[in-house]
């Protein structure tokens, strides 16, 4: 606790009656110099002090405060069930007691069904409030666009073509389906080995739109608790609406959409559940506005019939190994920020690396430049990628040369 600072010395005036007048007066004139220096030094004290006694009684009025909100009861969450002419049905959370109670005129005009709300131990309605969606959800919002271009994407021009009729033509020009007199289609699946660009092309469409971009998995919404899943599943569907135009994109769908089988544990019945709720929001009986899905395995075999019939997904894209002309490209995209030398002949490069995806080849062309910089070389040679061809292999005989010509 702090001290109150010490008072100055008050100055004191001694005359002598021997002193001449002007002796009097430069005595005078030094007390009176001393008491306004004793003045000055007392009213920044004093300044400092109603400071002081400012700060002490604003944190004074915080501690009450503080203490009255906690004495105060506890609220507990409930949500709207229905509404009559002065009277609420509510559910409570947690225990799902249902109450119905009186509400004032000004609160009744604001309820609606669904809506959450906080009630006292009397269980009437004290605050309204805003209407919940999970963080995870929130979360998955992507809120700088991707940095794929459709150009940066080789040997999938066919499937590019069919995702940007399925997914960004409804979003950019809607106005072409209503003057043909059909309704764009609800979701595009993207299928095919690993590797091959199926999340590169929904990146590319990302970056195309001006849309929202959800990005999840599917092993997200899996989840440990009953109904939390679909909860999940909801939340994103919501947040979507209220962000539309949006694209949701789950990745690795089969982790919740795999065919139900007739398990009885507690797991397969949670994700089979997550799935409904999935499908359901997919197809449900209100329309989802300018809302995309696109979805994306490597197990198409896995996946339930259910929600590959048409009005879930209406496009299923098969997106395959690239053939040698689509190494070529591919190599050429990766490539191109790379100072090759005069040997290296992608083409002949493209036509030694059949079964290789993609992303296997994107792993060609930095291993071969990762060799040239072992070798302390700013130039990529022909014998690097043959070094980096034997290094990422699928080969079942590792480190078999392979020649180029």
């Amino acid at each position: 606790m702090s001290q109150s600072p010490s008072l100055p010395d008050r100055p004191t005036l001694e005359l002598d009656q021997e002193m001449s007048e002007s002796e009097r007066l430069e005595a005078l004139r030094e007390h009176y110099l001393e008491v306004a220096g004793v003045h000055d030094q007392l009213s920044g004290q004093l300044e400092a002090a109603r400071e002081r006694q400012a700060e002490l009684r604003s944190e004074v009025e915080d501690l009450q405060a503080e203490n009255e909100a906690l004495k105060t009861s506890s609220l507990y969450l409930a949500t709207v069930e229905e509404l009559t002419d002065d009277q609420v049905l509510l559910k409570q959370h947690g225990n799902n007691q249902e109450v119905l109670t009186d509400v004032s005129p000004r609160l009744h005009d604001r309820l609606e069904a669904d809506d959450r709300v906080a009630i006292n131990d009397s269980f009437a309605i004290q605050t309204v409030l805003d209407t919940e969606t999970d963080a995870r959800a929130q979360a998955m919002e992507i809120s700088e666009k991707p940095d794929v271009t459709y150009g940066e994407i080789g040997g999938l021009d066919d499937q590019i073509r069919e995702v940007r009729e399925a997914v960004e033509d409804p979003l950019t020009d809607p106005g072409k389906f209503e003057t043909v007199g059909i309704e764009p289609p609800t979701g595009v699946l993207l299928h095919g080995p690993p590797g091959t660009g199926k999340t590169m092309l929904a990146k590319a469409v990302a970056q195309q739109t001006d849309a929202t971009f959800i990005k999840m998995a599917g092993s997200e919404l899996v989840q440990k608790f009953i109904g939390e899943g679909a909860r999940l599943v909801r939340d994103l569907f919501e947040l979507a609406a209220e962000r539309e135009p949006a694209i949701i994109f789950i990745d690795e769908i089969d982790a919740i959409a795999a065919k139900r089988t007739e398990s009885k544990t507690s797991g397969d019945a949670e994700v089979q559940r997550t799935m409904m709720q999935l499908l359901s929001e997919m197809d449900g009986f209100e329309r989802r506005g300018e809302i995309s899905i696109i979805a994306a395995t490597n197990r198409f075999d896995m996946l339930d019939r259910a929600i590959l019939r048409p009005g879930r997904f209406d496009r299923l894209i098969e997106v395959p190994q690239p053939d040698a002309t689509g190494r070529e490209r591919i190599l050429e995209i990766h490539t191109g920020r790379m100072n090759l030398a005069d040997d290296v002949d992608l083409a002949a490069i493209a036509g030694d690396t059949d079964g290789f995806s993609g992303a296997e080849l994107e792993s060609l062309a930095t291993e071969a430049g990762m060799f040239a910089i072992r070798e302390g070389r700013t130039e990529i040679r022909d014998g690097d990628f043959r070094d980096a061809h034997e290094k990422v292999s699928t080969d079942d005989a590792p480190g078999k040369p392979i020649a180029f010509y």
